[in-house]
């Protein structure tokens, strides 16, 4: 049997690979060498064979017998069927958040909102910082839904698109109008109105995938 050393090893193998694949520092076609890798990581070569095997169950790697293992990557067409999904996921998790939010989350989602409004006003180059508090603004959202499936997959969804959501709050006219969407979502969850709630919520993905131009 598979020991949980060796589990915790593949795991971490796959989880440095799959934020290395959807950060863009594998591009698509590139291979993945499983030796380079390993002595990269400081593991063995079956740990990195195994996560590489996760990958392509994931659909971000392509392993071609006595060849090797290159990025599959995620395309335009992943990115706008992610969006298009979330945003419904994420209208069912504001509705949720309505009956299940705490004292202490919608204390923080008012903090990032206010941090977010102070960087945006603070410098022109504020989309990194802005993008960080998008992503913990959202993470909180979800752990506020009060389901760890919901919390698990929007979780993932938000992993897959982490190069178009940064681009997603590139400008600073659209970083302002985010954190306006978000400041917007959580009155409604403040005030219990789940229908509107859930609207603001997935009205604000599809915002954020038209300013992307991603194709119907």
């Amino acid at each position: 049997m598979e020991g949980y050393e060796e589990r915790s090893l593949r795991g971490k193998v796959f989880e440095r690979l799959r934020e290395d694949i959807l950060s863009g520092v594998y591009k698509e076609k590139e291979e993945l060498r499983e030796a380079s890798i390993g002595e990269e990581m400081g593991v063995s070569r079956t740990p990195v064979r195994e996560a590489l095997r996760q990958l392509e169950l994931e659909g971000l790697v392509r392993i071609i017998p006595n060849k090797g293992a290159y990025v599959t990557g995620i395309t335009q067409a992943d990115v706008r069927d992610i969006y298009k999904i979330r945003s419904m996921l994420e209208g069912l998790c504001a509705r949720w958040a309505t009956r299940h939010i705490t004292e202490a989350q919608m204390t923080e989602l008012e903090e990032i909102i206010l941090l977010s409004e102070f960087h945006i006003k603070k410098k022109e180059e504020c989309a990194e910082q802005v993008s960080v508090l998008d992503g913990r603004f959202h993470q909180v959202l979800y752990q506020a839904s009060n389901s760890r499936v919901m919390e698990h997959v929007l979780s993932d969804f938000h992993k897959y698109v982490k190069m178009a959501r940064r681009l997603s709050v590139g400008t600073k006219s659209r970083a302002e109008k985010s954190v306006e969407e978000h400041r917007n979502i959580l009155e409604a969850i403040k005030k219990k109105d789940a229908d509107t709630a859930e609207r603001l919520a997935n009205q604000h993905i599809m915002n954020v995938m038209a300013n992307l131009h991603i194709e119907e």
